[in-house]
């Protein structure tokens, strides 16, 4: 039987915390010239100019709210993103630089949002009620000398970032799910401001096609920055191989998120043993190789939560078990991404309680 209290407690999450989240890459965007997304709960445009510059902007125009996306017929010209309905010119700052017929108004500005790119992707500052960025993404991308270049996988599902970004410390499922043996968190979990950080080892046993590859030996590195992005660093041991992988997690329509995996590689000069005819190949087609089996294992695991996410349903005070880890701490972590909570009777209800002391020490295991 439900009370009252039941209901309250189970109110979802506020589909759109604030922080940084994944447009595009710097490639779809050069090559699409003009890219329109559902994004944030926002349709948005993205387009280059001449010299590079992108910027991410509200997708309908300050004249008379065309759309000025490409399926609107929308376009970019000469640097310039061109409205389909009067022919208003915009420039990479937003401003209207030019009309066919009449000087353009000073007060027809596009809404920008702001931008950074890390590792040839483009990343967009959501802020509630339009706040400006209150931090920042790691000010430094990865060295890429020696690295692979980037491989994509990307698949739109039901589901929210806090809690696709919940798995990173929800260690036990890694077995239970995916099965991974000998799973070990290695020290507690760091929570610093907007950063939160984690690391553990475990053992995955892999199967090709139903025959048995290998074991693999893997200490992993978390590195959360807001909810839509992380960003871990691999270490299979017993082959000494390391790769990286960004999981960008990217609300679309306050239903679904778009969940894009971005894999690389250390170039594998000289393979072990245990890569069977791998040191018959070039060193470029060997990491291309390693990166693809890497990204297909990341998917995998993806499409295995994917079957939980799509039905599950958040649970405001879950009631924990000691092996739970420190999955309160996280969320009351995650409070901060949403100033607004108070104010908002559906998330607001469920971040005060995601939060509640009590739940915390029954997670530690008091």
């Amino acid at each position: 039987m439900h009370t009252l209290s039941d209901s309250r407690i189970n109110h979802a999450l506020h589909p759109f915390p604030e922080g940084w989240y994944l447009v595009a890459t710097r490639d779809e965007i050069q090559r699409e010239q003009l890219l329109e997304k559902h994004w944030m709960g926002e349709q948005v445009v993205a387009w280059c100019d001449d010299e590079g510059r992108i910027s991410v902007s509200d997708a309908y125009c300050p004249h008379l709210g065309s759309h000025l996306g490409p399926e609107a017929g929308g376009r970019v010209y000469d640097g310039k993103l061109v409205c389909p309905f009067h022919g208003f010119e915009f420039d990479i700052g937003g401003q209207c630089v030019a009309t066919p017929s009449a000087a353009p108004p000073r007060s027809a500005r596009l809404e920008l949002y702001e931008t950074r790119e890390l590792a040839g992707m483009i990343f967009a500052w959501y802020g509630t009620a339009g706040r400006a960025p209150q931090w920042d993404l790691p000010l430094e991308e990865p060295e890429q000398d020696g690295w692979s270049g980037l491989s994509f996988y990307s698949t739109r599902l039901r589901g929210h970032p806090q809690e696709t970004t919940e798995n990173a410390i929800d260690l036990s499922h890694l077995s239970y799910v995916h099965g991974f043996s000998e799973v070990t968190q290695l020290g507690p979990v760091d929570f610093d401001a907007h950063v939160m950080r984690t690391n553990f080892e475990f053992n995955h046993a892999v199967r090709v096609g139903g025959l048995p590859l290998g074991t693999f030996d893997i200490a992993a590195a978390v590195s959360v920055y807001g909810l839509g992005y992380s960003f871990v660093e691999v270490h299979e041991r017993n082959i000494d191989m390391r790769t990286r992988l960004f999981t960008l997690a990217t609300p679309t329509d306050g239903e679904e998120i778009e969940l894009t995996l971005a894999s690389q590689v250390r170039r594998i000069e000289h393979p072990q043993r245990r890569l069977i005819g791998m040191a018959f190949l070039p060193v470029w087609l060997r990491t291309r190789i390693m990166n693809w089996f890497a990204l297909s294992l990341e998917a995998l695991g993806v499409r295995q939560d994917n079957v939980i996410w799509s039905r599950k349903r958040y649970r405001a005070r879950p009631r924990l078990c000691r092996s739970d880890g420190e999955i309160m701490a996280y969320r009351a972590w995650c409070a901060q991404f949403y100033p607004d909570a108070e104010s908002d009777e559906a998330g607001g209800s469920t971040l005060r309680l995601a939060a509640d002391p009590v739940d915390t020490t029954l997670a530690a295991g008091g």
